[in-house]
């Protein structure tokens, strides 16, 4: 009887966050977090059995590919082909430290540098979803004081706030003082201080700008009443069974996770921005990422509304082919096939996540030596599927 309860609540919970139909706020623990037993979580969906012809032929285009880009040119990191959340190809090679000669392994987190704003609007989206935020709210009616009237919570998902990018104001010293660890806080704080001007006017263009996703973490923070390490853990990575991925506590374990290099394997330190997250700082590999791919793919994960509204492009001020949804980027082309992915660099931490939806395909790239070879991955595009890329020099965007 117990367990038949405890089945019965769980499917209701399944249900709420479907339909996004949560009124009451302090219920959004039992909302947002699944099942103790994560393998009866909602998340975890059975997705079509791959044929071993199409494995053993994408196996060897994934393999050519690894040894022409990484093994020749000495990348340090891991590298996940898969289809169907089924692992096709994945390979791992190089140093977490090259210091202390401890290797990089399946299981070894590796900063991933801006992919980290996937995760982070994944986990706003879902609060969406959940009723405790809506798309277009203005973010002034949650973070209090707050200098710019016309941003929302949409507008800094698709990076349309217009707002200045804090690395850049606190690169002035007397703006910030470089011996200190800025934080989230600190850059909520600077801006009503200093009300820096707008680069342009809310939801005119598209302007990439990390503060946009250090503030969304602080409004994860706001909502859900933990810190954004708690929340992410709570909420997603625990969820998924993201059993090697984190959000890095600098202060405490700067030591303690893989290090960046540059390309000559001069170690890199870190520095005053390496307190801020939501825009980074998630530390994961490439099969705990393959993990919250898969899960996107589940009905209970995000409601058919918001998922339409994800994987379309908002800026379209000048004519291209290159947009961004709520969170990933993306390629459409007039013949309506698109590509979704976001890419990473973060000291010499290089990242990128390819997102082949119309064929449930995912390519992970992660790097914690300085390389350009980890944004080659969409090259592997069309050898899934109908992506009509002219192979050139593109290295993508972070």
């Amino acid at each position: 009887m117990i367990r038949s309860r405890y089945f019965i609540i769980q499917c209701c919970i399944s249900i709420v966050l479907v339909f996004g139909a949560c009124q009451n706020k302090s219920d959004q623990s039992a909302v947002l977090q699944t099942s103790n037993d994560r393998a009866r979580s909602p998340f975890f969906i059975k997705m079509g059995k791959v044929d071993n012809a199409y494995i053993k032929e994408k196996h060897e285009i994934a393999n050519a590919f690894f040894i022409k880009n990484w093994i020749k040119n000495n990348v340090s990191g891991g590298f996940l082909v898969a289809k169907n959340g089924e692992i096709i190809y994945e390979n791992y090679q190089g140093d977490a430290n090259i210091e202390n000669k401890s290797k990089i392994t399946a299981t070894t987190p590796i900063h991933i540098a801006s992919v980290s704003k996937v995760l982070t609007a994944s986990v706003i989206l879902r609060l969406i979803d959940s009723g405790q935020l809506q798309l277009n709210q203005n973010i002034n009616t949650i973070l209090s004081p707050f200098p710019y009237p016309n941003i929302t919570i949409q507008t800094l998902l698709n990076h349309r706030s217009g707002l200045p990018n804090y690395a850049y104001f606190c690169d002035d010293r007397k703006v910030w003082n470089h011996s200190k660890l800025l934080s989230n806080q600190d850059v909520l704080d600077l801006l009503n201080l200093h009300k820096f001007p707008l680069q342009c006017g809310s939801d005119k263009r598209f302007a990439y700008c990390n503060t946009n996703y250090v503030l969304l973490a602080i409004i994860i923070e706001k909502v859900t009443k933990m810190n954004y390490r708690d929340a992410m853990q709570k909420l997603l990575f625990e969820p998924l069974k993201m059993d090697h991925t984190f959000v890095l506590d600098c202060e405490k374990d700067k030591n303690k996770v893989s290090q960046s290099y540059k390309g000559n394997k001069m170690r890199l330190a870190f520095d005053h921005l390496d307190g801020t997250y939501g825009d980074k700082n998630i530390y994961s590999t490439p099969r705990d990422l393959l993990k919250f791919d898969k899960a996107t793919y589940a009905p209970a994960f995000l409601s058919v509304k918001l998922v339409e509204s994800v994987y379309k492009g908002y800026s379209y001020e000048h004519k291209g082919t290159r947009n961004y949804g709520l969170g990933i980027r993306m390629y459409e082309w007039e013949s309506g096939q698109k590509m979704f992915y976001h890419n990473g660099w973060w000291h010499g931490n290089t990242a990128s996540y390819i997102k082949l939806k119309q064929d449930t395909v995912a390519i992970f790239a992660l790097s914690n030596k300085y390389t350009k070879q980890t944004f080659q991955s969409w090259k592997l595009a069309p050898d899934f599927g109908d992506y009509p890329f002219k192979l050139d020099n593109e290295e993508g965007e972070q």
